[in-house]
């Protein structure tokens, strides 16, 4: 029974390693949809490059697509685009045919 016992103390699996979160992915724009109230749905766009100008972003989508929306300031994420209903796949299209990104710097996320 002289068996030696391994030391379980050298890896913590829970411990905090210090790297950053799924959210903060740099490079990356993040097309997401939140369901609201029975059928009503809202569509957030965030990780745009900071040398766009996001009001007159806004003014196109709301323009093309008729709909609403707004710029809300987060203090992680930055500027996050909402807009009303869902609105990913028009978003994306539009990021693409204007050349602001590319289809595999684009992820879209729900449903």
């Amino acid at each position: 029974m002289s068996e030696s016992i391994q030391n379980l103390s050298k890896y913590d699996p829970f411990a905090d390693t210090g790297e950053d979160s799924e959210l903060s992915v740099e490079g990356y724009i993040h097309i997401r949809v939140q369901q609201r109230n029975g059928r009503k749905t809202l569509t957030t766009l965030q990780g745009l490059p900071a040398d766009l100008d996001q009001k007159r972003l806004l003014k196109a989508f709301k323009k093309d697509f008729a709909c609403n929306g707004n710029i809300v300031e987060d203090e992680e994420m930055g500027h996050v685009i909402q807009l009303q209903g869902d609105q990913r796949i028009k978003i994306q299209t539009f990021l693409i045919t204007e050349g602001i990104a590319t289809k595999d710097k684009i992820k879209i996320h729900g449903f």
